[in-house]
């Protein structure tokens, strides 16, 4: 994908773009670049702890117009990216982490969102934010304006503009993000997530594995190297009957991270020699916690936007068999803008009939 990148904005934006290229993955190696890069200048880095230099070095010699770097990982790579953007170079990435509240508990990188700062609120601030005196904000602009999460090769979560969403997460509410999927046939689908997007699913590793529970049933958890404050915010969201513990003894099931668990740590081999049964989650986030409660207490329920999109293409092929006009439900404007968009693919027409809040699509074919 950062490949095609460097290609798209060489090739057909026509831009100055220089790769800087550690270990040669994106421009091959050899005299011969790799020609899935285009026009693209690549400049290969002698040892990794020079990157930082070299990324420098490419904008005060090369007047370049974009700057590409395969995996940001270090303070000083953090310091050069944000010296290159305050410079007018557009920057292209990577960096690892399962999702954007990752980088925001990295102190490596969360520097490429601005930085975290705790800063302290007067009495009558603190009061009218209806938060502690104590909060947590960003320092100063983000380094990039857009983070995009590949969750697989065809499914990408878009965070933008990235400022907003970062104030927004630190206080506590995760902006959802434009999803976008590339069905089977090429086509594009976009749209706003529900919540926020799921990396990488729970993975469990106990000897037993949490049974689930009924919405009546209140349990007693205990987050073992989990955030508190996450899992309060993940019980509170998902309205379950979850009493958080203050001692390992009291619970009815641990959530812990998967290094804690693979350390295999006293606490959790007695808990386990007890017989309580652990959870381990793969990460240290809301979105983790949520989906394990979630699974927990069997509350998968259907995104509405996907519900809706898929009426629509049950009607596009209602449609075209009985050669006839298909009313769909009621759905908000961003949702009738995507069924238009996914009637038009399917070469039919769309209107829009009826009034706010049951306004609606009709479906029609060139019959009619």
């Amino acid at each position: 994908m950062l490949r095609e990148c460097a290609r798209v904005l060489a090739d057909e934006m026509k831009k100055r773009v220089i790769i800087v290229d550690t270990s040669n993955e994106i421009g091959g190696d050899g005299d011969i670049p790799h020609p899935g890069i285009g026009r693209s200048r690549r400049m290969q880095v002698r040892t990794p702890a020079l990157q930082h230099a070299v990324m420098i070095e490419a904008v005060e010699n090369h007047m370049p117009q974009v700057i590409v770097i395969d995996e940001i990982g270090t303070e000083l790579e953090a310091a050069a990216a944000r010296t290159i953007a305050e410079r007018g170079v557009q920057l292209v990435a990577t960096a690892h982490g399962n999702s954007l509240e990752n980088l925001l508990v990295n102190p490596t990188l969360n520097d490429l969102l601005g930085g975290i700062q705790t800063v302290t609120l007067s009495d009558e601030e603190a009061r009218r934010r209806g938060t502690q005196k104590s909060v947590l904000e960003r320092k100063s602009p983000p380094t990039f304006d857009v983070l995009v999460e590949i969750h697989d090769r065809d499914r990408l979560a878009i965070h933008q503009p990235l400022a907003e969403v970062v104030d927004a997460a630190l206080r506590g509410t995760l902006k959802p993000p434009q999803m976008r999927i590339r069905g089977a046939d090429g086509a594009i689908i976009a749209r706003i997530a529900e919540t926020a997007p799921m990396r990488t699913a729970a993975v469990r590793e106990p000897l037993e594995a949490p049974r689930s529970r009924s919405l009546h049933e209140t349990v007693s958890v205990f987050p073992y190297g989990v955030s508190r404050n996450y899992l309060e915010q993940a019980i509170s969201e998902l309205h379950v009957p979850i009493r958080v513990q203050n001692h390992i003894e009291e619970a009815d099931l641990i959530v812990t991270l998967k290094n804690y668990y693979r350390r295999k740590d006293s606490p959790l081999k007695e808990a386990e020699a007890d017989g309580i049964p652990i959870q381990v989650l793969k990460s240290n986030t809301i979105t983790q916690i949520k989906n394990a409660l979630s699974r927990m207490y069997q509350l998968d329920t259907p995104d509405p936007t996907e519900s809706a999109l898929q009426e629509t293409l049950e009607g596009i092929s209602r449609a075209k068999t009985t050669n006839s006009m298909v009313e769909l439900s009621p759905q908000n404007a961003y949702v009738r803008r995507l069924q238009h968009q996914l009637v038009e693919r399917h070469e039919l027409t769309a209107r829009s009939t009826g009034k706010e809040p049951n306004r609606r699509l009709r479906i029609y074919t060139t019959a009619d």
